[in-house]
């Protein structure tokens, strides 16, 4: 045991992923070409998704929905851990960006898991809850733009059931999070987020120092 955390220095990440990581040939693939993509920063790291995936796995997740798609890496991690006749909502307001995630998918042969929803993420969660989907969900993941987390997490708490889980990224924001000379707005909605879930007496709250930082929260 140790009361000290130990710094993931890019040895450490390289180790870590030579002795867990066990990548599809299809999401390796896709993740060596997006390392030259100009977005690559959008990318989830591979063994943060891989623990999403092993998550989703662990409860017994049969639906999941996802919040910022990018080209498909996550939410293919995450339906590969569904079962037969699972179903993850993949939430993006990219063509161009889920037009290959459509591929990976196919690749990956999880392409019947996928429910792909195209516009901007609060009204398909909105839609959801409307077409009575609250509850219906066991699993969720949100990446995409900082200063709508908030919104997604209250909207996505009454999609998740009771003893489901809601998972965040970049909750780290780059390393800067703790800084408080930096007020950069995105920087500000993180901060929001953080506050908010743990100030939530409604789940269990933990973040995992995988990649920029990820939340876990268990619906209680």
């Amino acid at each position: 045991m140790s009361r000290q955390h130990t710094q993931v220095t890019e040895p450490i990440a390289a180790y870590l992923r030579q002795v867990t990581l066990r990548e599809p040939d299809a999401l390796r693939r896709l993740r060596e070409e997006t390392e030259s993509h100009p977005d690559a920063g959008l990318q989830s790291a591979p063994e943060q998704c891989q623990f999403l995936h092993q998550l989703a796995a662990m409860i017994g997740a049969r639906r999941a929905i996802e919040i910022g798609v990018f080209m498909g890496y996550s939410s293919t991690w995450v339906a590969l851990a569904l079962p037969e006749g699972g179903k993850v909502v993949a939430c993006d307001r990219s063509e161009e960006f889920t037009s290959r995630a459509r591929q990976t998918w196919r690749e990956a042969g999880v392409e019947d898991r996928v429910e792909l929803r195209l516009g901007p993420a609060l009204g398909t969660l909105d839609a959801l809850l409307a077409e009575g989907h609250a509850g219906a969900f066991d699993f969720a993941y949100i990446d995409a733009d900082k200063r709508n987390y908030s919104n997604y997490y209250d909207r996505i708490f009454d999609l998740v059931r009771p003893g489901g889980v809601i998972t965040a990224d970049n909750v780290f924001w780059h390393g800067e999070i703790a800084d408080r000379d930096i007020h950069e707005p995105d920087m500000e909605a993180v901060r929001a987020f953080n506050s908010k879930l743990r100030d939530d007496p409604r789940i269990l709250l933990s973040i995992v120092p995988l990649g920029d930082g990820l939340t876990v929260a268990y619906k209680r």
